[in-house]
C-alpha cells in the first residue's frame, strides 16, 4: 500500500506534538511488565487515536480503517493484530497513567508553543465547562455508573474540560460518573494550570471554597454572576448606576466559620439583549480592563464549541465501549485525539 502525501503530512504534524520525549514519558508510566506481543505502545495508541478520527457506522469499520491507515503510514514496522477483539483486549490492559502521561506531554508542548503569546495583561485565559456523555446500556455500566438523569436514563460520564483561549484547544480534562461535581472536577484540574491562569466560567462555578482554591493555586477567576450570589460593598450604590467596583463575596455560612471574604471586582458589561455581570479576582484594572473582561468572557463560547466538536466532529455523542475499563480508555483516547486534531488545525 503506497503512502499518500497527505498521510505523510499528517504523520509529520503529529510528530510535532508526539515527540520522542513525550513517548518516553508514556513508556515510563507503563509500570506493568506485560505488553501484548502484537500491540506495542505506539502502535496501540496510534490505532486508538485514528479510530476516533475515522468515519464508520461501527467499531469494526473504524478499526479496519485505522489499522489500514497505520499499515500505510508505517510500511516497514511490525503489523498490528487483525481483529477488533484482540485490540480491545490489549487496550483494556493499557494502564490509564500511560494515556495521561501522553496528554501531559502534549500539554507541555502546547504550553511551550502558545501560552506566553496568549497572555492578556499577564494572565492566560482558560475556559472551564462540563457536559454529560452517554454510554451504552450494558449491565456493567448501568451497575457501575448508575443514573444521572430521569429514571431509566442511559448511564453517563460527566466530562469537565479546560480550553486554551482564544484558540479553543483542549488544555486538560477530568471525568467521572454522570453525577460527579463540576466544582470537584475543576479543583482537580487546578494542578494542570499554567502560571498565572485566568479561569473563565459561567454561573455554575460560583462558590467560596472553589474561589479560595483557585486563588491558593495562584490563579484568578472571571465568572458570570447569578442572582443566587450575594455581595457586599463598602458604600451603597444604586444598581442601575453600577459599572464596576470592589465587592466582597462572603456567604453567611462562611461568616459563621470566621473565614475572611473573597475580595473581587464586579463588572457590568453591556449586551445587545441584556447586561452581563462578571465577577473577577483580578483587582488591578491595567491587568484586566472592563472592555477586555467582556471580550475574554465572550471567548468562552469556544469551550461550548468544543463539546459540539467532541460530540459531532469525532462522533462522541455516545461512547461505544460496554465495560468500565474500556469506557475509561475510550474517553481518554478520544479526548487526546480531539486535542491533537484541534492543535493541528491551529
Amino acid at each position: 500500500m503506497k503512502q499518500t502525501p497527505a498521510a505523510r503530512a499528517v504523520g509529520a504534524a503529529l510528530a510535532h506534538f508526539l515527540t520522542p520525549q513525550v513517548w518516553k514519558q508514556a513508556h515510563q508510566a507503563w509500570h506493568t511488565p506485560y505488553a501484548p506481543p502484537r500491540w506495542a505502545l505506539q502502535l496501540l495508541v496510534w490505532v486508538l487515536l485514528t479510530m476516533t478520527w475515522c468515519t464508520g457506522q461501527s467499531q469494526e469499520e473504524r478499526f479496519a480503517a485505522a489499522r489500514a491507515a497505520y499499515v500505510a503510514h508505517y510500511q516497514h514496522a511490525r503489523r498490528p493484530g487483525t481483529t477488533l477483539a484482540g485490540f480491545l483486549t490489549a487496550l483494556a490492559k493499557l494502564p490509564l497513567p500511560v494515556l495521561r502521561a501522553l496528554a501531559h506531554g502534549v500539554r507541555q508542548r502546547l504550553g511551550a508553543l502558545w501560552v506566553e503569546s496568549l497572555r492578556v495583561g499577564g494572565w492566560v485565559p482558560l475556559a472551564c465547562d462540563g457536559s454529560r456523555i452517554e454510554c451504552p446500556r450494558s449491565a456493567e455500566l448501568q451497575q457501575r455508573l448508575g443514573e444521572a438523569g430521569k429514571p431509566g436514563a442511559a448511564p453517563t460520564i460527566y466530562l469537565t474540560t479546560l480550553v486554551l483561549l482564544p484558540l479553543g484547544v483542549v488544555w486538560s480534562w477530568c471525568w467521572g460518573k454522570g453525577t460527579a461535581s463540576e466544582h470537584h472536577h475543576l479543583r482537580q484540574l487546578l494542578r494542570t494550570l499554567p502560571r498565572r491562569a485566568l479561569l473563565v466560567a459561567d454561573a455554575c462555578y460560583l462558590g467560596y471554597d472553589l474561589f479560595a482554591a483557585i486563588q491558593q493555586a495562584q490563579a484568578a477567576f472571571l465568572v458570570r454572576l447569578s442572582s443566587r450570589a450575594y455581595l457586599y460593598t463598602r458604600e451603597q450604590v444604586p444598581l442601575a448606576a453600577w459599572t464596576e467596583g470592589l465587592v466582597y463575596y462572603w456567604p453567611t455560612a462562611v461568616q459563621d466559620k470566621g473565614l475572611p471574604p473573597i475580595v473581587a471586582r464586579l463588572l457590568r458589561v453591556k449586551g445587545p439583549k441584556a447586561d452581563v455581570w462578571l465577577l473577577t479576582s483580578v483587582l488591578e484594572r491595567p491587568q484586566l480592563s472592563h472592555r477586555t473582561a467582556g471580550q475574554v468572557y465572550r471567548w468562552r463560547w469556544r469551550n461550548e464549541g468544543l463539546f459540539r466538536d467532541y460530540k459531532r466532529l469525532v462522533q462522541k455523542v455516545k461512547l461505544s465501549s460496554r465495560t468500565v475499563a474500556l469506557v475509561h480508555r475510550e474517553a481518554e483516547g478520544s479526548l487526546l485525539a480531539l486535542k491533537l486534531l484541534l492543535a493541528l488545525a491551529v
